[in-house]
């Protein structure tokens, strides 16, 4: 799910007590939603994202957690030369190919 730039991150089902819930991806805070079907979830989620940027901006809080640009990403050497040509290929240094292929996504 995706609203106002945010992403759900993974969704779990409890059998137990027969509801959905996950997480906000890329809060600084961890922020939980839940719902008994899909219509409900998705209105938690929504509301939640809702009520956390109103007391982000509140308080005056970033509500994004900061990312500093920098990843270390683990690869085959296969895979690795595979990117590198690649990135060769299309004129692009190897770290903007794999932005642009991240972006592109």
């Amino acid at each position: 799910m995706e609203y106002k730039g945010y992403v759900s991150g993974p969704i779990d089902f409890d059998p137990e007590d027969g509801t959905f819930s996950g997480t906000v991806a890329g809060l600084a805070d961890v922020i939980h939603f839940e719902g008994s079907n899909s219509e409900e979830l998705v209105q938690s989620f929504r509301g939640s994202i809702d009520d956390y940027l109103a007391y982000c901006e509140e308080v005056g809080k970033t509500p994004d957690k900061p990312f500093s640009g920098k990843m270390l990403i683990r690869a085959t050497p296969e895979i690795h030369r595979k990117a590198a040509m690649r990135a060769q290929a299309e004129g692009k240094s190897l770290s903007a190919w794999v932005a642009d292929t991240i972006k592109a996504a």
